[in-house]
């Protein structure tokens, strides 16, 4: 799964990237503790071309009565989303990418304790999820997003089971309905070489914290250097 990541890149560098027009109302920049209700970064893509907006992570299906109706879902299982009522419509129409710096998880040690770890590209390059997108609310609606997860590649699967989907630039018209069909056979694993992670200060384990000290390697004093991944 992922349930925090963090975003460093300007608004305008991000619009840039993504050949995205961008909304007035984008969330700040940089965050360092990007977490779930809040909003996020999404591209879309319409008539008008691509799109940078906000969109609050959390997707809320049309059906929910209200924000805490059901289950808050974060993230989508590729496995299942084109089955899942929540989620089956907007697989097929309303994908998108969440641009991200990079992203946490974390691993227990023996007492239970959290140790969380920061996962981002080798190269430092921006990454971007795939994601899908609903509109939900009859009187004042506003869009919701969640991303799309799949089974970690063999590297990531130290630290956690689930991975983010990230696509290559070259694949990001295909995912978002620009280059016809065939978006599902992107929903694997990233390439096994394309991330790296290290260890950082539990701190983060709080939805409140917030400076990029959080991203930084992080160094318990019972590990010996160089004995971190």
């Amino acid at each position: 799964m992922c349930g925090r990541f963090a975003i460093t890149l300007p608004n305008d560098a991000m619009a840039q990237l993504f050949a995205a027009q961008p909304a007035n109302n984008l969330p700040r920049v940089p965050n360092f503790n990007v977490c779930p209700t809040t909003q996020v970064h999404v591209v879309q893509s319409g008539a008008t071309g691509r799109q940078l907006v906000s969109m609050r992570w959390g997707f809320l299906p049309h059906w929910y009565q209200s924000a805490s109706a059901g289950p808050l879902l974060i993230n989508a299982r590729a496995e299942s989303i084109a089955q899942k009522p929540a989620f089956a419509k907007a697989c097929r129409e309303r994908r998108c990418l969440i641009p991200v710096t990079g992203f946490y998880e974390w691993t227990k040690d023996d007492q239970g304790r959290r140790l969380p770890w920061y996962i981002q590209r080798r190269d430092g390059a921006p990454l971007a999820f795939a994601g899908i997108w609903q509109s939900w609310g009859k009187e004042d609606p506003f869009n919701t997003c969640a991303i799309v997860t799949t089974g970690a590649n063999q590297a990531l699967s130290t630290i956690h089971h689930r991975m983010p989907v990230i696509l290559d630039q070259s694949d990001w018209a295909l995912w978002l309905g620009e280059a016809g069909q065939g978006a599902a056979t992107l929903m694997q694993p990233g390439d096994e070489d394309l991330l790296q992670w290290h260890r950082v200060d539990p701190a983060v384990n709080s939805n409140r914290a917030e400076g990029p000290e959080l991203i930084e390697p992080f160094e318990p004093e019972s590990v010996p250097r160089g004995q971190l991944i």
